[in-house]
């Protein structure tokens, strides 16, 4: 069906933007829809019966709705063009979309599993007929469709906001058959579980709402690119130009979908034309910005490539840095030969994980270093804490 209706209401002539911010509105009417008819349903077969944990799977469909409100206005308002408030966008209102969804799903449990355990301390006899298990196999079959279809849409867009919804029908679909066993289970047997099976429908709801915060979270907070976007910016960089020899200080900031913007420092050679070097970094900028959609700024960075003793030196001292800790790295390795000394210049890039200070590290290093090549150098450390994984 999400197919049928993005063909009809969908142009193929919008762009990635424009079509993610189509399709997260499309998702959010057909949620409000069909969480709504879901709702209707469960709160009549809940009426019948005078089961608890009917009404609460019906109340935890409305809830669903009210989350496809708050994921459709968050996708339009993400779509709204910078201005001068906000000069990066409104690309993070979907993730606080997300968030919301994700507010209302935990507050709902809540709310669950304090009226099943008031259900547990006074249990009443529920009715059972076969009207009341075709709303919810009803239920559970359009609650499928629903995750299959947010899914699918989730993944194409990338969008956590659609993929926290696709959870929270999944876990609709256990909640509901968990309902389907109590009513059995106390139709057949007369034990008094509604109460039970009530609260660990909330439980699972409550579940479901704290892991789809944490993916809303993560971005707000501001997390490290993929591996597979760092070497991707590292494959277009590095064959751009024969004269690119190396990249350091990626750093990727995420201001919401669509809008990424890339630092990076380009190592080029220093015995280069600086001006042919400068119109190919200006060049290497407008490539890796229109392949990868995202706005770009590279720092040049020359280097020596041609000096030997030098570049056996920075060998050397990268072996020291392995050796320290395997996931560390050095970059702006130079020696500037002074009247009176010669000073070692590098930056070491360190990930969080180390959790030693940048003056120990900085002193385990000079040390090293010294050990290695001699006390006549000044060894000038600067400490990097790395940016992507």
């Amino acid at each position: 069906m999400i197919t049928l209706l993005s063909k009809i209401f969908i142009p193929k002539e919008l762009n990635e933007n424009e079509k993610r911010g189509a399709y997260g509105v499309l998702c959010g009417v057909v949620g409000i829809l069909l969480n709504s008819l879901l709702f209707v349903g469960k709160f009549f077969a809940g009426l019948i019966s005078g089961s608890i944990a009917i009404t609460a799977d019906a109340f935890n469909n409305l809830s669903d709705a009210g989350s496809s409100v708050v994921t459709l206005v968050g996708f339009k308002l993400a779509g709204h063009k910078p201005d001068s408030e906000h000069p990066f966008g409104h690309g993070r209102m979907e993730y606080l979309a997300g968030l919301g969804v994700s507010a209302m799903i935990i507050v709902m449990a809540v709310e669950l599993i304090r009226d099943s355990i008031g259900k547990i301390l006074h249990p009443a006899e529920t009715e059972f007929s076969p009207l009341i298990l075709g709303i919810l196999i009803a239920s559970i079959l359009v609650k499928m469709y629903m995750a299959f279809y947010n899914n699918r849409v989730g993944k194409k867009l990338n969008s956590a906001t659609i993929r926290a919804v696709a959870t929270d029908s999944l876990s609709d679909c256990v909640t509901t058959s968990i309902v389907i066993v109590s009513l059995l289970v106390q139709h057949y047997s007369g034990l008094q579980i509604d109460g039970y099976c009530g609260v660990a429908v909330g439980v699972l709801i409550f579940a479901a709402g704290i892991g789809a915060a944490k993916d809303t979270i993560n971005p707000l907070l501001g997390t490290p690119p993929s591996e597979e976007f760092v070497k991707q910016i590292e494959d277009i960089t590095l064959h751009f130009d024969e004269r690119v020899v190396g990249i350091h200080d990626l750093i990727v900031h995420d201001y919401g979908p669509g809008r990424k913007f890339i630092s990076l420092h380009a190592e080029v050679p220093e015995e280069g034309n600086i001006v042919e070097l400068h119109e190919v970094i200006d060049q290497l900028e407008k490539h890796l910005g229109e392949t990868l959609d995202c706005m770009v700024t590279i720092h040049m960075d020359p280097i020596a490539t041609q000096d030997e003793f030098v570049a056996g030196l920075k060998k050397r001292v990268a072996h020291i840095v392995k050796i320290m800790d395997e996931n560390m790295a050095i970059h702006d390795f130079r020696v500037v030969r002074g009247e009176k000394q010669t000073n070692l210049i590098f930056d070491v890039v360190v990930p969080y994980q180390v959790k030693k200070t940048d003056v120990q590290l900085k002193e385990q290093l000079q040390s090293a270093v010294h050990e290695l090549i001699g006390p006549e150098y000044a060894i000038v450390i600067q400490v990097d804490r790395a940016y992507v994984l």
